[in-house]
């Protein structure tokens, strides 16, 4: 198995995208710590996981962007297995709004979130993984709003086109230790969420070159891949999994 007995942090990973990595990196035979704001829906992942694979999960309920909780994530796998191989920052939050009126407060919870919570997970994993001596990888989750404008998504998108930049800065600090870097830009994605509005798929498929919408599987095979021993020359890349949308961009307004 691709990754057996590596040891995998997970970030947002109550549901969806998140959620369906771990599920992969389990099969795989990856020790899983899960992580989700909500601690009933980091609960149900980790039955979730423990009932579709026969892989090690531990959940870690808490705020992906609070520092003593990305340090009791780090502390808790190592004391256990003893390192720490695999992070994906997957953790993020959408707050929609017009860029007139858009609040402080949405906008600085939404940079802590996206950019605060993945950068201090990276630097806590990254510490550790340096004094292994023997290498690991970071996967940052970004958007296609990150490429392409959407309206009524100025900060997330700048939040997301941030954390491509992280990845590629680290780049000089981190092959030294054989970290790897990279970032995801899922499209539109089939999710807990999004299915909530009765129209998305429909849209979606419509205005969608491969006529289809993501779903979590999509992102997680290409997780699974840039986290796997077999991309440890490829650091500091985006991948975008959007079907071709970027390529044309039409609005689904």
């Amino acid at each position: 198995m691709m990754h057996k007995d590596k040891v995998a942090i997970v970030t947002g990973a109550g549901q969806g995208i998140g959620l369906e990595i771990s599920k992969y990196l389990a099969t795989e035979g990856a020790h899983v710590f899960l992580n989700d704001i909500d601690p009933f829906l980091t609960e149900q992942a980790v039955e979730e996981v423990a009932k579709q694979t026969s892989g090690s999960c531990t959940g870690v309920p808490g705020d992906s962007s609070d520092l003593l909780l990305i340090q009791e994530l780090v502390s808790k796998a190592v004391e256990k297995f003893g390192h720490l191989d695999i992070v994906v920052a997957n953790a993020g939050i959408t707050l929609f709004g017009d860029f007139f009126t858009y609040s402080p407060e949405s906008f600085f919870k939404v940079m802590q979130v996206n950019l605060g919570g993945t950068f201090f997970l990276a630097q806590a994993a990254a510490q550790q993984m340096k004094k292994q001596a023997k290498g690991g990888s970071l996967l940052f989750m970004s958007s296609v709003t990150g490429h392409q404008a959407h309206k009524n998504l100025a900060a997330y998108g700048m939040s997301k086109a941030a954390l491509e930049m992280l990845a590629k800065n680290l780049v000089i600090e981190l092959s030294p230790y054989k970290i790897n870097v990279n970032t995801i830009a899922p499209g539109a994605t089939l999710t807990n969420r999004t299915t909530a509005d009765a129209d998305y798929e429909k849209i979606w498929s419509n205005i969608t070159p491969m006529g289809r919408p993501a779903t979590v599987a999509d992102i997680a095979h290409t997780a699974l891949f840039l986290v796997s021993d077999q991309a440890k020359h490829i650091t500091g890349q985006n991948i975008i999994v959007d079907g071709g949308w970027t390529c044309i961009s039409p609005s689904p307004f």
